[in-house]
């Protein structure tokens, strides 16, 4: 296993050298050429389908060169923590230095799980020396009257169809987004009983030299890839003329993965890079499309409630890291034990042992993860999962109902219910009811639509 110091020692330099764009008839296929010198050149490709035939005239079109020289500025996080060379130089695109300290903010908080978990003591100011011609590209903000509609990206699970049922109500254009379609994310979009004609699909083609690499012991690890889905889906709105991007982000993404620090698995869904990404586009970009979350107001908690009301979704559905290859819950990981857990109060112990296929509450090889769900160790488990506290909140929930239904408890919450935390959690079981978080960027049309579905058309004060 090679080591930081040994290989920032060795590989001292990265350089984002550019980008190639193919503006084929139905398709904008872009290649990024990265080269970490002396150990290998990297050219990942994405590939976004176009609206229509006609030429996109990339020379002439500022805006969109942005936008793609910032999806590979995004990408180029994924080969560079392979030796995390001190230097970038970045030779493609200038860069202010209020961007520059953007793009590093979001390098070092976006990659705290992968200097966690390697064991690697990062400073902020000095992981990384990046360099750019000085300056910054003009856009031409395209008019507002041009762009309607919106992109919805879904990622398969629980999130993405609640952002879908709560935009039906909306009355604009709908439009999906998916990366790398697989079972679920296709399923998602034919219950929703949106037109699959209207479903975008982009590839993105990770370069092989980089999985040998891994393979060969160099470092490996965690990355934002919800930054990728923010700015691939800016591209993918401008190419649609969509006026909007909705996101499906809760307000549970806040909370640190490593209690008492910023390492957060989930720091590129967090609100923090929500609002960050808003502005940059805002300042540097300029393309007129409005980037959001629908669901951050909520907690996992709500959302779990809210799907419970949707069961076109409940066989289809799936977040499960382990199994996605195969596009099933592995019914054997932290993520499945959590949605098992966050839907418990909301669906029968029976039905979700059904969906899952197999009752997890009954598999004490789980209790490690169980505790480090609830709090009772310092790190939850680095999966994209909900609060400590709200994860108590439901489990109280469900330990009140199947006792009052005369149910027998499951292993796992028979020692739960023993545990002095149940009996400072059991009084809080209701916190999450209304929950409400006021950091949000819902336009008002859409934040009528979540209050009238979520709270019954009355936020909490």
């Amino acid at each position: 296993m090679k080591t930081y110091e040994s290989c920032r020692h060795e590989f001292p330099v990265f350089l984002y050298k550019n980008f190639t764009v193919e503006d084929e008839n139905s398709e904008l296929r872009v290649t990024y050429h990265f080269e970490i010198p002396g150990l290998s050149s990297f050219d990942p490709v994405w590939r976004f389908p176009k609206k229509d035939t006609v030429s996109l005239q990339i020379e002439e079109n500022l805006t969109l060169q942005k936008m793609l020289f910032s999806l590979g500025m995004v990408e180029l996080i994924s080969y560079w923590k392979i030796a995390c060379p001190p230097e970038v130089r970045v030779l493609c695109g200038p860069l202010t230095p209020e961007q520059i300290r953007w793009w590093k903010d979001l390098y070092f908080l976006g990659l705290g799980e992968f200097f966690y978990t390697n064991g690697i003591h990062a400073d902020p100011d000095t992981f990384m020396d990046l360099h750019a011609e000085t300056g910054h590209l003009p856009g031409v903000p395209r008019p507002a009257s041009e762009a309607d509609g919106c992109l919805i990206p879904i990622g398969g699970g629980k999130d993405s169809a609640c952002t879908i049922e709560l935009l039906k109500k909306s009355g604009l254009k709908l439009k999906t987004y998916i990366i790398n379609p697989r079972g679920a994310t296709l399923e998602t979009v034919r219950v929703s009983g949106l037109p699959m004609d209207d479903s975008i699909h982009a590839g993105r083609t990770l370069d092989k030299r980089m999985l040998e690499l891994n393979q060969q012991g160099y470092l490996n690890g965690h990355t934002p890839f919800s930054a990728l889905v923010a700015f691939s889906s800016l591209i993918t709105a401008y190419l649609h003329n969509l006026k909007y991007i909705a996101l499906s982000n809760e307000a549970s993404a806040n909370e640190s993965t490593v209690a008492g620090s910023t390492v957060n698995h989930q720091y590129s869904k967090s609100f923090k890079f929500e609002q960050d990404f808003h502005n940059y586009e805002k300042e540097y970009i300029q393309s007129g499309i409005y980037y959001f979350s629908m669901l951050r107001p909520l907690s996992e908690f709500q959302i779990a409630e809210y799907f419970s009301r949707h069961p076109a979704y409940h066989e289809i559905f799936r977040s499960c890291n382990v199994g996605s290859k195969q596009d099933i819950w592995c019914g054997h990981c932290p993520k499945c034990l959590f949605v098992f857990l966050i839907l418990s109060p909301f669906l029968s112990h029976r039905r979700l042992t059904e969906i899952f296929g197999t009752d997890m509450l009954e598999d004490t090889s789980m209790l490690e993860d169980f505790r480090k769900l609830t709090g009772l160790t310092e790190e939850k488990p680095f999966e994209c999962v909900g609060s400590r506290d709200e994860v108590n909140a439901a489990i109280c929930l469900t330990l009140e109902q199947m006792e009052a239904s005369g149910e027998e408890l499951p292993a796992l919450l028979k020692w739960y219910r023993a545990q002095p935390l149940f009996e400072s959690a059991f009084p809080h079981r209701h916190d999450y009811d209304s929950f409400y978080d006021r950091n949000h960027l819902l336009p008002p049309a859409f934040l009528k639509i979540l209050s009238d579905e979520c709270y019954g058309g009355a936020l909490p004060c």
